[in-house]
């Protein structure tokens, strides 16, 4: 197995410098200075689900395991290095912003490759936070699973419920005028509420009768949402006015910190150019990491206090023309950082201070991987398609395993196998289908032919790779006849998996032990739901569950396909 180069000495600054202009994938930054110019296309629509996923993908369906559990505080120290500019939470008139389109990250997907996935935010991945204050102590396999593969298994809090088939809870319905895509990235899953972004607005709903618990109103379309909550708080991100005739994709310059129990918008705040101007910065992904917040892109980036919105760093320029491709968060804070230009382009792995926004370490990838996701930050995992060798359309053929110092720990090859993760062609936290714990990368395989004569129908395993030697383990999770499954998050030891509804069955949620990979049961959705839960391809969807119930929701909304048709923003499932 091959390896890249051993690592070198890192780029000058923590932060990009310099962003591209926004477009194809770029060259050489510009000069310092230079004002990138808006994207020229507007976000195409989605393409029509289909009855069954012809592959297996998913954007929120499978991010770094638990996502979304409280997360331990962590000091607000530090200092801003470039001023970012604070507003007082507003109180916009009610209701949904009328038109619109998804931000600057969606025209750039569309620029530079397919949109593959979401968070997006994911969603993306599972998003799950006790519902308290803060201050509660996650299992040791909250955000990556247990390191160590000789740890004792740890218990995990998803029990199968006394009746695990389900019913339907609550549908929500969304209204887009015209032809217009509009973004409404982000999912969370509390104890006690579901809150989802819609048109103009995060709401929340709860989980007794799934009746609306509160709307915050943002007189602008959502264009990002991290998949972190800490101290049961979350960012996003939006655009800085609503859509007009003339501005029909305003640019997504605004990030916000919401909080879940209440609603409330604690602060937002916009960020100017490292290399001066006037113009705020356009961010294409937010994240989140104890109590940092941090958004960035191809246009550059800053953090901030998650508590009060003080500013805590923003990029540096330097020589090289470096600039950061995007940040990876949750455990600890983590950045992909590109230098150079043309065939002479780096990639960079780094480990940052949440507080001051200085590496740690920097790991040099190999040379010729321009594009990359993070999957882990702790420990830091880089998934790239190297050489476009990834098969199946994924986009992913390696994973590159560091250990703390940055070194590389092994080199996990994809490509010789079928299995399904996925990444987006530019976001670099939207990598789905891959959960991280016990020592272990679990992912799925490729969808197949049933190996049974008699059965009908396609079906997969979910498998899994040892982190310290990169080899393939034992573990082997059948789907089953006529199932298609994808791991979400993991449960202490256990592995929460998604099985997409056949076309004579609902849909499934089980528990993999973490040791002998058997099956638990935790709910079974009607038959008569499945049209609906069909309608949540996993490629393009966010999935949740928690305690007996189950969320599919829609990171892009768009008008129906006919007026028979229904576009439902989020489906969901109680079992009791």
């Amino acid at each position: 197995m091959s390896t890249p180069p051993p690592p070198s000495q890192p780029p000058a600054g923590g932060f990009g410098g310099p962003p591209p202009p926004p477009g194809p994938p770029p060259g050489p930054p510009p000069a310092p200075g230079a004002p990138p110019q808006p994207p020229a296309a507007p976000p195409q629509a989605p393409q029509q689900p289909a009855t069954q996923p012809a592959q297996p993908a998913a954007p929120a369906a499978g991010a770094q395991p638990g996502y979304g559990y409280p997360q331990q505080p962590q000091p607000g120290y530090g200092y801003p290095q470039q001023p970012a500019t604070l507003q007082a939470p507003s109180q916009p008139p009610a209701g949904p912003a009328s038109g619109g389109g998804n931000d600057v990250r969606n025209q750039l997907m569309i620029v530079g490759a397919a949109l593959l996935a979401m968070a997006l935010i994911i969603g993306g991945g599972f998003f799950y936070t006790s519902g308290s204050d803060g201050g509660d102590t996650p299992p040791a396999t909250a955000a990556s699973g247990s390191a160590d593969p000789k740890a004792p298994a740890l218990a995990g809090s998803e029990k199968p419920p006394a009746n695990p088939k389900s019913k339907p809870l609550v549908s929500v319905t969304t209204q887009v005028p015209g032809s217009d895509v509009v973004g409404v990235d982000g999912s969370w899953l509390t104890d006690t509420t579901y809150v989802k972004s819609d048109l103009g607005k995060v709401v929340g709903y709860n989980l007794v009768d799934g009746g609306k618990k509160w709307e915050l109103p943002l007189n602008a379309n959502v264009c990002g949402a991290t998949k972190h909550i800490s101290d049961n708080k979350t960012a996003i991100l939006f655009q800085e006015a609503p859509p007009t005739a003339d501005k029909k994709y305003p640019q997504c310059t605004q990030v916000g910190v919401i909080d879940l129990n209440t609603g409330k918008l604690l602060w937002s705040a916009t960020a100017k150019s490292a290399t001066g101007g006037d113009k705020p910065v356009a961010f294409t992904e937010v994240t989140l990491s104890g109590q940092t917040v941090a958004a960035g892109g191809l246009y550059g980036g800053a953090a901030w206090n998650l508590a009060d919105g003080k500013s805590l760093w923003t990029p540096k320029t330097d020589a090289q023309g470096c600039y950061d491709l995007g940040y990876a968060g949750g455990e600890a804070l983590a950045v992909l950082r590109k230098c150079g230009g043309g065939s002479d382009e780096t990639l960079y792995a780094q480990a940052l201070d949440p507080a001051s926004g200085a590496p740690k370490y920097s790991y040099k990838l190999s040379a010729g991987i321009e594009w990359a996701g993070i999957i882990s930050t702790k420990p830091l995992i880089v998934a790239a398609n190297v050489g476009n060798t990834a098969k199946n359309a994924t986009n992913v053929s390696d994973l590159f395993v560091l250990d703390d110092a940055g070194q590389l720990k092994t080199r996990i090859g994809l490509s010789s196998g079928s299995y399904a993760p996925r990444c987006p062609a530019t976001e670099v936290e939207q990598c789905t289908n891959m959960v991280v714990g016990n020592g272990k990368v679990y992912l799925p395989t490729y969808e197949h032919q049933n190996p049974s004569s008699t059965a009908v129908g396609r079906t997969n395993e979910i498998v899994s790779f040892d982190l310290e030697t990169g080899k393939p383990t034992s573990d082997r999770a059948d789907a089953g006849e006529k199932f298609v499954m994808y791991p979400l998050r993991m449960d202490g030891s256990n592995i929460i998996a998604y099985k997409v509804p056949p076309y004579d069955n609902g849909g499934q949620v089980v528990s993999l032990d973490g040791k002998t990979m058997k099956e638990t049961l935790l709910m079974q959705n009607p038959t008569g739901s499945r049209s609906l839960e069909q309608g949540f391809s996993p490629d393009r969807s966010e999935i949740r569950y928690h305690n007996g119930r189950l969320f599919l929701a829609e990171s892009l909304a768009s008008k129906p396909y006919s007026d028979k048709d229904k576009d439902y923003l989020f489906v969901s499932f109680t079992a009791s």
